[in-house]
């Protein structure tokens, strides 16, 4: 059974940092595109990062471009998101997901999803 558990959230003031981890367990990940999405309060979830498992090829939504930088450790089976310079509207419930097969950025794209963890960034 695949599991993925997200850890790391919480509040911090604007200007801050955070570094969310990507616990992945169940399967071999190795053809897999790991991905950060959020989800604000009343919005929908939206792509943040994603980065392939073997390659460590990496892509970024726009708003987090230069501030945000995910890898993965292979040998740990974790997937990072360091979260530098925040502003309080990258409050939000953060997802790890998994998805077999080439770059996207549509969650319903996604096979698998963890239960998510909220970072609140404070003005």
């Amino acid at each position: 059974q695949v599991q993925l558990v997200e850890s790391g959230g919480g509040l911090v003031q604007a200007g801050g940092s955070l570094r969310l981890s990507c616990a992945a367990s169940g399967r071999t990940f190795s053809s897999y595109l790991m991905g950060w999405f959020r989800q604000a309060p009343g919005k929908e979830r939206v792509f943040v990062a994603a980065i392939t498992w073997n390659g460590g090829s990496t892509y970024y939504a726009d708003s987090v471009q230069g501030r945000f930088t995910i890898s993965r450790d292979t040998a740990k089976n974790t997937v990072y998101l360091q979260m530098n310079s925040l502003k309080p509207d990258d409050t939000a419930v953060y997802y790890c997901a998994a998805r077999y097969g080439a770059r996207s950025i549509h969650p319903a794209d996604y096979d698998y999803w963890g239960q998510g963890t909220q970072v609140t960034v404070s003005s």
